[in-house]
């Protein structure tokens, strides 16, 4: 299969077709190596027409198809074999209820978000947005084995590190007894708890609060909870950084676009009413908000303080 002046709207439903059939398809297209051009443009090849697209169009369209790009294959100075696989329907969205869905056994354990350049590049903006080296005690909830303090272990100097007290709260105990071992600090304290029950920890008050993806947990009333935690739990010069996903992980591969309930597309409602619930409801708190990211919508928060 050859693509040369087809559009992509003759490509995508020709694609989709072929999947109901193989779990794995090959087609030729203009080498992308060639050209600085823009998804659309024609170029002439031995004098024939062919519509340029760089190899982030090709990846997009992989994603969309819920396949996973193999390697390209040269066939010529002017022509490149893509190859798209089917991805595995696994995922620890749809795990048997009877495992613990975050624990270190669970499909979940498997994901590093942080290894995905589009979660880590927002994640460490967030923390240079907040001041991170500043604060001086940190309260992630959902925090699972740690990997979003890891990151900022790994950010600060030794000193400044140390000079922050770190909490992280998470209802899995095996992920919690996993965090305990790779944070032997004395700075750095960890609790299995479920987080509607937070108060029975008696923590006192945070200048950071992150939580990535755990607020929005069909056991917690979002808004309620969350502005008792802004009220209950930060100090008056406090920050904030929350994740909203905007994405699922699918047989390996982080897929953009949330799923609400009852749809089968990505559906976004339910996301950007959360966002702009927070974003509003801190405003009115005088913070300082900020929304970035793509695959995670990351929202940054920092109290304006009176002169």
């Amino acid at each position: 299969m050859i693509f040369s002046s087809q559009s992509m709207q003759e490509i995508f439903p020709l694609l989709q077709e072929e999947l109901q059939s193989t779990d794995t398809l090959s087609f030729r297209v203009l080498n992308p190596d060639l050209y600085d051009a823009y998804a659309g443009q024609h170029i002439e090849v031995e004098g024939e027409s062919y519509i340029y697209r760089g190899y982030k169009a090709w990846l997009d369209l992989a994603e969309l198809l819920k396949c996973k790009t193999l390697t390209p294959k040269i066939i010529d100075q002017n022509f490149v074999e893509l190859h798209f696989k089917k991805l595995k329907t696994d995922s620890f969205h749809t795990e048997n209820k009877n495992l613990e869905k975050y624990g270190t056994d669970s499909q979940f354990a498997q994901i590093h978000k942080m290894e995905e350049p589009a979660f880590l590049y927002y994640y460490l903006q967030a923390l240079d947005n907040v001041k991170v080296e500043n604060r001086t005690r940190i309260l992630n909830l959902g925090v699972n084995r740690g990997d979003e303090f890891e990151v900022i272990r790994n950010h600060l100097d030794t000193k400044k590190y140390e000079n922050i007290q770190f909490v992280g709260i998470d209802h899995s105990t095996s992920a919690i007894a996993y965090a305990k071992e790779v944070f032997y600090e004395d700075n750095v304290s960890f609790h299995a708890q479920d987080i509607n029950n937070l108060d029975a920890l008696k923590l006192g008050r945070f200048n950071l609060l992150i939580s990535i993806g755990t607020l929005q947990s069909p056991s917690i009333e979002f808004k309620p909870f969350f502005m008792s935690l802004v009220q209950e739990y930060l100090e008056n010069d406090s920050a904030i950084i929350l994740g909203f996903p905007n994405s699922r992980w699918i047989g390996g591969e982080m897929i953009y676009g949330a799923k609400a309930p009852n749809y089968a597309m990505s559906e976004q409602s339910l996301l950007y009413n959360d966002v702009m619930f927070c974003k509003k409801y801190l405003q009115q708190k005088r913070y300082r908000v900020t929304l970035t990211g793509k695959q995670y919508l990351f929202l940054t928060a920092t109290k304006i303080l009176s002169v």
